[in-house]
């Protein structure tokens, strides 16, 4: 069975590539140094492949009836799209797709009636672009990305999704080749409301409410809290 050497979530907001010089100086300084950090840790792992889920801002999946999730099965991967290169200070980058790996997750999904699909043709924002940044800053890493509906209703509920995060760990363990090194991350956002009024607006006794929540490991009480 496969390995899985590493698992890490960290926030995406464009902020950190597009415009981190307008924080405040001790702010920039500690936030780089904890994306370093768990670039730094990725690394050490010397993963194979990286099976990453973020948020699909409507970027990708269709607002009718849009599935859960969608694995992207496509040998190379560009970003981010064209007209968010400004808004996050990149130029644009290239990274290896595992194909092989994105449809075995694909097949086990569907296999265990997850409203799941795959495609070839995802495009990225800041939800790949600005971790990718720091965890594998020459993109030698192999990508797999799974997209998460999570704004357009019917969005997946908090038990489905730890199901298929359920999914995704028995897949790597069970049917994929023994001597392959996965790392699995999750990048996404606590209290923020892209596009919404409060965009910029945090509440940061929450979000380390939450983070403590999943620091516990109980799942069952996180799924009574997670809403």
């Amino acid at each position: 069975m496969a390995e899985i050497v590493s698992v890490m979530a960290m926030a995406h907001a464009p902020g950190v590539t597009g415009w981190l010089e307008a924080a405040p100086v001790e702010e920039q300084v500690a936030i780089k140094a904890g994306y370093e950090e768990m670039g730094e840790l990725l690394r050490a792992t010397k993963p194979d492949v990286l099976v990453g889920i973020a948020n699909d801002h409507m970027l990708n999946l269709p607002l009718k009836n849009p599935p859960d999730f969608t694995v992207g099965n496509a040998a190379d991967w560009e970003g981010p799209a064209e007209f968010f290169k400004p808004w996050l200070a990149q130029d644009g980058y290239k990274v290896a797709g595992q194909p092989d790996v994105a449809n075995c997750l694909a097949q086990a999904g569907e296999a265990a009636g997850l409203k799941l699909n795959s495609r070839e043709d995802l495009l990225f924002d800041d939800n790949w672009s600005v971790p990718l940044f720091y965890l594998t800053p020459d993109y030698s890493i192999p990508l797999v990305p799974i997209h998460m509906n999570c704004i357009n209703p019917p969005v997946p509920s908090p038990e489905v999704s730890v199901r298929t995060g359920q999914v995704i760990a028995e897949t790597i363990r069970n049917e994929l080749p023994d001597d392959l090194r996965v790392a699995v991350f999750a990048t996404g956002g606590l209290s923020h409301e892209p596009g919404g009024p409060r965009y910029f607006t945090l509440d940061e006794k929450f979000d380390r409410w939450f983070m403590d929540l999943l620091a516990e490991g109980d799942i069952d009480k996180m799924l009574k809290e997670a809403t």
